[in-house]
């Protein structure tokens, strides 16, 4: 179990009144990978919601430019200490929609998603404040997917003139 104190560290859980921390850190564990370790992949199912304490983790996605070459891996974004990842843990249909590789050595802290679920089922509150903070990072994750899109989408049109 991890305290209820090393959740306030995270801006995920800005917000949280501690009775709901405590009920989120006995779901809690703390998980260390090394650099070049997959925390997940795209598509597999989101077994916890991830708070990074150490390290930096690239958020990657596969984009297929011929069925007959392999994937060129995008990265989406990169999340470090004090980030989270894996709001697939709380949003149907419980997928990650990108893969987690870790570049550096990493300690996270690991939400059991099922546990979650359950506890937002139980407690609208704690609900509500999850999604709160779940919508905050696909919002953050969406713009700044939209910059580098803009950048590129620039970068290419200006070689069109």
């Amino acid at each position: 179990m991890i305290s209820a104190n090393r959740l306030k560290a995270f801006e995920f859980f800005r917000g949280f009144g501690n009775e709901q921390l405590e009920q989120l850190a006995v779901l809690a564990t703390e998980e260390i990978y090394d650099a070049g370790a997959q925390v997940h992949r795209s598509g597999d199912t989101a077994r916890a919601l991830f708070m990074i304490e150490e390290g930096k983790v690239v958020l990657i996605m596969d984009s297929r430019l011929s069925p007959h070459k392999p994937p060129m891996q995008v990265t989406v974004d990169v999340v470090t200490k004090g980030d989270s990842m894996g709001w697939s843990a709380v949003v149907e249909p419980y997928a990650y929609t990108l893969g987690a590789l870790c570049i550096d050595r990493t300690r996270i802290i690991a939400i059991d998603a099922a546990g979650i679920r359950k506890l937002m089922e139980e407690d609208k509150a704690l609900g509500y404040q999850i999604m709160k903070a779940a919508a905050r990072v696909i919002s953050h994750r969406l713009t700044h997917t939209r910059i580098i899109l803009v950048g590129e989408r620039g970068l290419s049109m200006k070689n069109e003139y």
